[in-house]
Order: C-alpha cells, then structure tokens, then sequence
C-alpha cells in the first residue's frame, strides 16, 4: 500500500464521482480506477459500491475512510514539523535532476528551502537520468529527481506525482486552434523530439505505435528548451511534459489522447543510504510541493491565448 493509494482512496469518497475525482489528483479515470482496484485487492473487500455512473462507499468503506484521513493528516503533519525545524539545519544537499524538472520544478524547491535554511547550501547538477543513478551510488549526490529506474537494485524510487505529455505548437501551425489532439492525427506531421536514448523518446514512440500513427520526426534536439524555441519559428511540433512550457506569446499547448502520453516522475535515493537532516528536509519540500503541483493540475489555455501552467541504461529528460 503507498501513500498515493491513500489519497486516491480520500479524494474519490469525497467526490463520489471518478471523474472529478481524477481531475483533482490530475491522472486520467482508467489511472484512479487501477490505483482503487489495487488498494481494493490489497485489504481484500470493495471499498466502492459502483452503480452506473455513481460511486457510493461500501460499509467497509465508510470505516476505513477515518483511518485513512487520518493517516494522511498525521503524514502532513510530520512533513510541517521537519519543514518547521529548518531554521536548526546545516549542512550540504547535492541534487540531480534531468532537464525538464530544472525548468520550473527545482527552482520552485530552491525558493522554498533556501528562504527556511539560509545556513544551508544547495548544489544542483542537470544531468542525464543513468548519470544521476550513478552519481547516487557513488554517494557524489544525495537525492535524484527523474523517472523509475529500470534496475532498482541500489536505488529506491519514490513516486511523486502523474503528469501528462502535451503536443507544442507554434501560434501559426494549423493545430494551433484545436483544443486537443488524437495521438493518430500525428501520422506524417513533422515533430523535434529528444533522441532515441531518452526514455521520454521510447515512451512516445510506444503511443505512436498503439495509435497506429508514424509521424516524420524532422529534428532530434536533447534539450527541452531550444526544441520549444525551434517549434515557435517553424511549423514542426514537439511533445513535452505539461509541465516543461513556460508561458510565451508564440506557443500554444494542446492536450494529447487515444492515448495519452503519461509519466511519473519521482525521487531517486541510494537504498541504505543514511541521509542527514538537511536532505530530508528538502525531500519534504519536494514531496509537499509536488502534491500541491497534482491537486492543482494543468488545463490547456483557451485557444488563442497564452500556455498558462497552474531507464533503462537511457537518459530521460
């Protein structure tokens, strides 16, 4: 059982609605629906009686729903007591992290941890997600931020929040006004994408397939941001995280689906690690500041207006 469980379970017996409720974790229905169904199988009866279109608890989930809340209220309430002793902290937190989370992610962190610890001092390094792996086992990092390793023999990966890939495009391209996009209408446009060695690449190229789409990748670029400045003055388009835009006159962001591209990006330790205050303190800021980045979400801009954001032995980005 993992905390998303719990709040997955908390949020759905509020709404009583899979709709409403995915929209506010931010994950797609199909992802709640899993995520209850395996808590379900995990306490061994329903805790959702589902009736058509409507959700209503079971008995036993109507029990477990006070056991679970408070749960979840004494997790934040250790996460506030660690944020609160920061003042006391010293120290050095090195910090790994790919390339789409340094775009906004990290810095919101930063400002955050910095303005409780003055006393301590932040290191961040962008690199390539096997690298971060590496340097977290030499010990040369404390804390990773990057996507599930796919050999998790000496590394722990934490999960900390599901976001969606969204197709850019320039204010001019013939897309640029629809409000979504079907991952099969991609066949023969022309995209900028990240190599074949991210796992990002991988992932899109396994929607194309499902989607039975074959889109003419024109450019490869292995960074976030020059592919954004390459899509704003050309007529390719790029998928990127929902996340990795930030807000510009020219671009506009268009929601993906049949299927949507998802990813999970999370925390990455050495297993048996013993980390000093100072890095668990700032793993609380990034856990509280990531939950916040789910409940809120992203909802693609109107169009015509402005984006608005509210491995392998591969690299991810």
């Amino acid at each position: 059982m993992e905390l998303r469980h719990l709040r997955y379970f908390v949020t759905l017996a509020e709404c009583l609605s899979f709709t409403r409720a995915a929209e506010r974790v931010h994950v797609t229905q199909s992802t709640l629906s899993h995520q209850i169904r395996q808590l379900e199988d995990e306490i061994g009866q329903p805790l959702f009686d589902r009736i058509g279109k409507r959700v209503v608890l079971t008995e036993a989930g109507e029990s477990f729903l006070g056991y679970a809340s408070k749960a979840l209220r004494e997790v934040d309430a250790g996460l506030s007591h660690l944020m609160r002793a920061g003042d006391e902290l010293s120290g050095e937190v090195r910090i790994g992290a790919t390339g789409t989370f340094n775009i906004s992610f990290v810095p919101e962190c930063l400002a955050v941890f910095l303005q409780r610890n003055p006393t301590v001092k932040v290191t961040v390094e962008e690199l390539a997600a096997d690298a971060i792996g590496q340097r977290l086992i030499d010990a040369t990092l404390d804390v990773g931020i990057a996507y599930q390793p796919a050999d998790p023999t000496h590394l722990w990966f934490e999960p900390l929040y599901t976001e969606e890939m969204v197709l850019v495009v320039s204010s001019t391209h013939p897309l640029a006004q629809r409000r979504r996009v079907r991952m099969v209408e991609l066949h023969r446009q022309r995209l900028v994408l990240l190599p074949r060695d991210f796992t990002t690449r991988t992932m899109l190229e396994e929607c194309f397939r499902a989607s039975g789409a074959e889109p003419v990748v024109a450019a490869e670029m292995n960074a976030i941001a020059p592919m954004i400045g390459t899509v704003a003055r050309t007529q390719l388009a790029t998928i990127v995280s929902s996340h990795a835009v930030t807000p510009r006159e020219d671009v506009r962001i268009l929601p993906l689906e049949s299927p949507t591209p998802m990813r999970t990006p999370g925390m990455l330790w050495k297993r048996d690690a013993k980390q000093p205050p100072a890095v668990r303190s700032f793993a609380a800021c990034i856990r509280k500041l990531a939950l916040g980045r789910s409940l809120a979400g992203w909802h693609p801009p109107e169009p015509g207006a402005t984006a608005r954001m509210k491995p392998r032995s591969r690299r991810a980005s």
